[in-house]
């Protein structure tokens, strides 16, 4: 998210000035202006659509964008390099994260935030189950990478402060709702807040929408209240809210309901 908009669409536009009116990358996504105002679409490819990494971005940066394979599915693409013979025609898709390359996540986070020993501690009693190797490690919603016998054990909360990490046995339970949750920092990106209430939100990039409701605060925060449950809510991450194809902004998730 923030690669595209400090980075791509931030340093590197600020670098190149006037010199270039566009820049053109290979992002799954479409772009439509009307009257002045530039939208951002979906790509008709929902597996490989990435307008969730590009919700942060502004009205200025996206009128100097071009996205010349967004309106293709990833499978035109593929036929497209080999007609054409390019030598990466065959090459795998990228899963990780662009700037990593082959370097696993793990050993990046390492690199530059190291360890630090803290406890996991059982969500429901406070028990200490085991330790960790720093909170940053581990995500809202995380099965693996715990170590912990009797499971599966699920990361549910973290505290950065003692760094303790809160798991649970019974993470999908009836009685756990995840369906709410606020967002702050909210990215419009036609420069307007959205008129309908009814949308839709993706809470990770993927093809999974969810029907949701929307409640602005006119402190630039809003109220999200999924129709269906959510097992990945997680402060610290973005959502990004849709109305249809129409990718409308984004917000980083400050509160979740447990």
């Amino acid at each position: 998210m923030f690669c595209n908009s400090l980075i791509k669409f931030g340093i590197f536009l600020d670098f190149i000035g006037d010199q270039f009116d566009k820049v053109a990358t290979g992002h799954y996504a479409q772009l439509n202006e009307i009257n002045g105002v530039v939208q951002l679409l979906c790509s008709p490819d929902p597996i490989k659509d990435q307008t969730y990494f590009l919700a942060n971005l502004t009205q200025k940066q996206l009128k100097r964008a071009l996205f010349p394979i967004g309106h293709l599915r990833k499978d035109q693409v593929r036929q497209l390099a080999i007609d054409f013979a390019l030598p990466t025609s065959n090459r795998k898709d990228s899963q990780g994260i662009c700037f990593l390359g082959k370097l696993k996540f793990n050993e990046f986070i390492k690199h530059y935030l190291g360890e630090s020993l803290g406890d996991l501690i059982e969500f429901e009693t406070g028990k200490k189950l085991g330790e960790h190797r720093g909170f940053w490690y581990h995500t809202i919603g995380q099965r693996q990478g715990s170590g912990l016998a009797g499971g599966p054990w699920y990361v549910v909360s973290k505290d950065p402060q003692t760094n303790y990490v809160y798991v649970s046995r019974n993470y999908y339970a009836s009685d756990k709702k995840r369906d709410t949750f606020e967002i702050t920092g909210c990215n419009w990106i036609e420069g307007a807040e959205p008129v309908k209430s009814d949308v839709q939100v993706k809470l990770r990039h993927g093809k999974k929408l969810h029907d949701c409701s929307l409640e602005l605060h006119p402190d630039n925060t809003a109220a999200v209240k999924l129709a269906s449950r959510d097992q990945g809510i997680a402060p610290g991450q973005f959502a990004v809210l849709y109305d249809g194809n129409h990718c409308l902004g984004s917000g980083v998730i400050t509160q979740a309901v447990v």
